[in-house]
């Protein structure tokens, strides 16, 4: 890591952004305000993708509210869509 952010500094925020926003992709009801929070966070580095990437959580806020906070899954549906595109 340490050659990769001498490399490339802005690695090291966007290490940081990462590290915060990994937990939330554990379901639980606090991670609406969390995610806020991180949004709020993001304009603070000079990477440009990350800010494209909380734009797109934004942009369909409620989706992601719910992915994030809900204990629901379509692994199985994804899982037969998966077999189906084998079989074709």
């Amino acid at each position: 890591m340490a050659k990769l952010t001498a490399a490339c500094p802005e690695m090291i925020q966007l290490a940081s952004g990462i590290r915060d926003f990994a937990p939330l992709l554990a379901p639980h009801a606090a991670n609406a305000d969390a995610l806020s929070r991180w949004i709020v966070q993001v304009p603070g580095a000079d990477l440009p993708h990350l800010h494209a990437f909380s734009r797109g959580l934004e942009r369909d806020r409620d989706a992601v509210n719910a992915a994030l906070t809900l204990p629901h899954s379509n692994d199985p549906t994804e899982g037969v869509n998966t077999k189906t595109k084998r079989i074709a």
